[in-house]
C-alpha cells in the first residue's frame, strides 16, 4: 500500500497511460506514452497540460493589504507592499544565514495575498508563517482546489475559448476567470519559459476541466520529466537542486528579485532573516556563481558531477546541480556553481563523468529564449 498522496487528477493520469513516480510525497506522472522528448517539444510548439496540484496554495488574510504586505516582508527580501492588485511576483524565504528556505510566487488579491510554494517545503513554510505572523495575520492552506498548468504558445487560444478575458492578461497578471461554470484563480505564468497559465479551481471541477482542455487538438498531457527539461532550458532553478538552505540569493543569480528599497540604505532596507549576509554578498561580490554549462558531445552530465579547471587537477572548482539533454537545444545542457573567477562565458572546464574528465563550457542562461507575453 503506497503512502504517497494523490492529486484530483490521479485517475485521469492512469487512464491516459501516465508512468507514475513518487515526487515530493505525491504520486505523479513522470511521462505519458509519447515520452519526455515528445512532450517537451509539443509544449514548445503548441500547448501541454501539467498537473501541479501537489504545490502548496496558501492565503494570508485577516488584515488590510498594507499590514499583510508588511508582515510578509519580515520573511523575505521582496517588495510586497509595492505589488499592484491583480499582479504576481517571484520571491523566496530566507533563513538567519541568508540561505533560501523555499522559492515561491506571491500575488496581491486585494483583501488577501495568495502564495504558491513548493510541495516539498509547504508544511515547513506554513508552520513558519503561522509561527511568525499569527495572530495578526491569518495563514490558511488551501486544500479544496487543484492547480493545473497550461503551457505553450497555443495556451492563450485554448483558454480564451473558455473565458475570453484570458487573452487580456499579461505575464504575471492574476484574475478570476470562469471555466465551465467554476471560478478559477488564473495567473499568466508557469515554469517552462513559455507563455501559459496556472489555473487554480475547485477539486470537484478539476478532472472535467482537464478533460475539456485535452479535447483541444493542440493540448497534450505532459509529466514531470518534460517539466524538468523545459525549466532547465529556461534556466530556472529547481529547489533542492540549484538552490537550498545553503545557497544565498546573489550566488544563485537571484539578486534581481531583491529591489533597491530592501537593500542597504533603501526605504525598507533589511528586516528579513539573514539580511546582513544576503546584502553583504550582493555588495562585496561572490565567491561562486550559478552558470549555464554545455558539455561537449551528446552525453548529459547530471546533478552531482564535479567540475575541475583542468584534466588533472585534484580540487573541484564547482559542481553541476541540474543537467540533462535539452530537446529544443538538441544537446546536453546543465547548470551549476563554479568559482567566480571561472564563471566567464567561454571558460573551459572539465566534468568528472565516471572517472573520465570530459570538456564542458560555461555558457549564457537561458538556453532557450523566453516566450512569455509581456
Amino acid at each position: 500500500m503506497s503512502d504517497l498522496l494523490k492529486t484530483p487528477l490521479f485517475d485521469l493520469h492512469h487512464e491516459l497511460g501516465g508512468k507514475m513516480v513518487g515526487f515530493a510525497g505525491y504520486d505523479l506522472p513522470v511521462q505519458y506514452k509519447p515520452g519526455i522528448m515528445a512532450e517537451h517539444l509539443h509544449t514548445r510548439e503548441k500547448a501541454s497540460l501539467f498537473d501541479v496540484s501537489h504545490m502548496g496554495q496558501v492565503i494570508l488574510s485577516g488584515a488590510p493589504f498594507a499590514q499583510l504586505a508588511a508582515a510578509l516582508e519580515t520573511q523575505m527580501p521582496m517588495d510586497v507592499a509595492g505589488l499592484g492588485e491583480g499582479r504576481q511576483r517571484y520571491g523566496f524565504f530566507t533563513n538567519a544565514d541568508g540561505g533560501i528556505l523555499d522559492d515561491l510566487m506571491f500575488a496581491n488579491r486585494g483583501d488577501h495575498i495568495l502564495l504558491v510554494v513548493n510541495a516539498a517545503c509547504k508544511a515547513k513554510d506554513i508552520a513558519r508563517l503561522k509561527s511568525a505572523l499569527e495572530p495578526d495575520v491569518t495563514v490558511s492552506e488551501i486544500t479544496d482546489r487543484a492547480l493545473l498548468a497550461l503551457q505553450g504558445p497555443s495556451a492563450e487560444a485554448v483558454l480564451t475559448a473558455f473565458d475570453p478575458a484570458a487573452a487580456g492578461m499579461r505575464f504575471m497578471d492574476i484574475r478570476n476567470l470562469t471555466v465551465q461554470g467554476a471560478e478559477a484563480w488564473v495567473t499568466r505564468s508557469g515554469y517552462t519559459g513559455e507563455d501559459g497559465y496556472e489555473i487554480s479551481l475547485p477539486v470537484a471541477k478539476a478532472e472535467a476541466f482537464a478533460r475539456a482542455l485535452l479535447a483541444n487538438a493542440d493540448v497534450q498531457p505532459a509529466g514531470l520529466g518534460a517539466r524538468n527539461s523545459l525549466r532547465l532550458e529556461a534556466g530556472l532553478c529547481l529547489y533542492g537542486n540549484d538552490i537550498d538552505e545553503t545557497t544565498l540569493p546573489g550566488e544563485a543569480g537571484l539578486g534581481w528579485a531583491i529591489p533597491k528599497l530592501r537593500r542597504r540604505d533603501g526605504a525598507r532596507a533589511g528586516g528579513f532573516p539573514g539580511a546582513e549576509p544576503v546584502l553583504q554578498q550582493l555588495e562585496q561580490g561572490l565567491a561562486r556563481k550559478r552558470v549555464g554549462l554545455r558539455p561537449e558531445g551528446r552525453a548529459p552530465m547530471r546533478e552531482g558531477v564535479a567540475l575541475f579547471a583542468d584534466e588533472t587537477g585534484d580540487e573541484p572548482v564547482g559542481r553541476i546541480t541540474s543537467g540533462g539533454f535539452g530537446p529544443s537545444v538538441g544537446a546536453a545542457i546543465a547548470m551549476g556553481y563554479v568559482a567566480s573567477d571561472l564563471a566567464s562565458l567561454g571558460t573551459r572546464l572539465y566534468g568528472d563523468l565516471r572517472g573520465k574528465r570530459l570538456p564542458i563550457e560555461v555558457v549564457a542562461l537561458p538556453f532557450v529564449a523566453p516566450g512569455q507575453k509581456r
